[in-house]
């Protein structure tokens, strides 16, 4: 399921804002185009390991007490110091490497091009109020009492509130009015969709909710942090009366517009079609998936309906058989290796939806998996992402196990959907197919919402309806939260589902032609899991050694040169 988190300050540079907060040109790098092929300097791979180890080092400031500093003159250094680790890509022997490595060369310059362009384009510390929303929210989900060595740091970082929410107040020079909105939003309401949140009966009403939640259960368990709470809690409704007056003059748009759009997906997400194409091919999905809850539909009329389970013993007992189920037929039918430090119960690996009771009743997410928990078990459980995760940490390539590209791993949790439709695992269950084609067909629209909000073509308010209109069960709130991930993520996030999903199945194919009857699919799918979280047309050039797509990577485009 495609869950965004509230992000933490520490990595809020992976922001989104709008390319008409543009820099100037003197301020992004000032490295040459690179010519068509490799680059065939002298560096080592040896070097380029030791280039992106101290990246990594670099790339999350650090905090001070919890907080960042995003002043002009740190942001002006970082921009320097991003400047002088790309001036060392082109002089990489790349030309004598093998594919490997090469494929290695081009995820490191896509990590590098992707802070160049939250430097200079996305800005998110002077775009998106959000990030400072999001921040804090997580202060308040604290379990109290604090143990007497956490007790310090935390009380530090709630002390720093009001002077931090002040800087906010003038970093916040170019607000774009989608992500004020957004923040408005999480300010005082809640939306039963967040992430990491504990849970509540009635859950607060956004981030002034959740510091009022806070404040009580101080009071009760440590008396000591309610002075420092409510100056929060003051500091906090003071940002919310002053977004809320300067408001009608927060009127940017929020994308980064076309241009910079289609280099995003060419330099930093490696895909190999631009944004027109993406969207014909989200479109073709969205139609296709259509018809198959169609068609899947009226296979079914005779059958009883889904319906919601009742309990929380019947929903954890349809979790129960599910996991048990999808953990057999991937051995039996020989669909994925199963290591042995994957835990043998869904409790030990855990599962995306707990059983909750909302007044409103089931959101999105949870009309689809409480009436078939199974969908979704495999997107984002097992083989999902949960499993996903644990194979990477087994990843050595010093490299590779430190990306995680989201057309991989989305795409391997959509992908799992439909394969194991066209597998056999639901062909008892045809109900439960309708739910894969519902997935399906959110998932490309909300493809195309990504692109036409990124490239201001449509509003978050546009999207939302756009995709209720496409989307059995979907609920405002639903599509309002995913309608922020994938507008203040890097481009593209929201897209990489049904577009990672289409890659790993056109790599399939291409493997199964190069081998013929020597190809295994447990054999793909471990590569893939065994391999590394790389964007897929990396993948692809490193499984097959099919070029194609990679060469439209070497001949580079620097963001500096970015015509708008």
């Amino acid at each position: 399921m495609a869950k965004g988190t509230r992000v933490a300050l520490a990595s809020l540079l992976l922001g989104c804002t709008a390319l008409s907060a543009w820099i100037a040109p003197a301020a992004s790098a000032q490295v040459a185009a690179q010519p068509a092929g490799p680059p065939n300097g002298t560096g080592s791979y040896d070097g380029l390991v030791a280039l992106f180890a101290e990246f990594n080092g670099w790339k999350d400031p650090k905090p001070v007490d919890g907080v960042v500093d995003y002043s002009p003159a740190t942001v002006e250094k970082r921009r320097a110091e991003l400047r002088a680790l790309q001036a060392r890509l082109p002089d990489f022997a790349v030309a004598k490497w093998d594919r490997h490595q090469q494929a290695n060369y081009l995820a490191v310059r896509a990590q590098l091009d992707q802070q160049d362009f939250i430097l200079n384009v996305t800005k998110p510390w002077a775009r998106d109020p959000g990030m400072y929303v999001d921040e804090l929210q997580r202060l308040a989900y604290a379990e109290l009492p604090l143990k007497p060595d956490a007790l310090p740091a935390y009380r530090a970082r709630l002390r720093s509130i009001p002077a931090y929410l002040a800087q906010a107040r003038i970093n916040l020079d170019a607000v774009a009015s989608d992500y004020a909105d957004l923040a408005l939003h999480s300010l005082s309401h809640g939306d039963g969709v967040g992430h990491g949140m504990p849970y509540r009966a009635v859950e607060p009403e956004g981030l002034i909710g959740w510091f009022a939640d806070l404040h009580a259960r101080a009071a009760k368990q440590q008396p000591a942090l309610v002075p420092d709470i409510a100056a929060a809690e003051k500091a906090i409704a003071g940002f919310r009366d002053w977004l809320t007056a300067n408001r009608p003059k927060m009127t940017a748009r929020a994308g980064v517009g076309k241009p910079a759009y289609d280099w995003f997906l060419t330099n930093v997400r490696l895909m190999p079609y631009t944004s027109d194409q993406v969207v014909d091919l989200a479109q073709r999905e969205l139609e296709r998936h259509w018809a198959n809850y169609t068609t899947e539909r009226h296979r079914n009329r005779k059958l009883p309906e889904l319906q919601l389970p009742k309990s929380a013993a019947e929903y954890e007992a349809q979790l129960a058989g599910t996991d048990a189920k999808i953990r057999k037929w991937l051995v039996d039918e020989e669909i994925i290796t199963v290591p042995d430090y994957i835990p043998k119960t869904y409790q030990e690996l855990g599962y995306n939806a707990p059983w909750i009771v909302r007044p409103t009743g089931p959101m999105f997410w949870e009309q689809v998996q409480f009436r078939d928990v199974s969908p979704d078990h495999l997107h984002a459980t097992f083989p999902g992402h949960r499993f996903d995760g644990m194979t990477a940490k087994h990843v050595t390539d010093p490299i590779r196990r430190a990306i995680s590209d989201s057309g991989r791993t989305e795409g391997w949790g959509f992908y799992l959907e439909e394969t194991a439709l066209q597998l056999g695992l639901f062909d008892d269950r045809p109900r439960t197919r309708e739910l894969i084609y519902i997935f399906g067909l959110f998932r490309a629209a909300r493809t195309m919402g990504d692109v036409r909000m990124q490239r201001n073509e449509m509003t978050v308010a546009e999207t939302m309806t756009f995709w209720k209109r496409w989307t059995p069960y979907l609920d405002d709130n639903v599509a309002r939260s995913d309608a922020g991930i994938y507008i203040r993520r890097p481009p593209g996030y929201g897209m990489t589902y049904t577009i990672g999903m289409m890659q790993l199945q056109k790599l399939m194919v291409d493997r199964k032609r190069q081998l013929g009857d020597a190809f295994r699919i447990r054999d793909y799918h471990d590569y893939l899991m065994t391999t590394g979280r790389l964007p897929v047309s990396l993948l692809r050039y490193d499984l097959t050694g099919f070029d194609d797509e990679v060469q439209r990577f070497w001949a580079h485009t620097p963001l500096s040169e970015l015509k708008r």
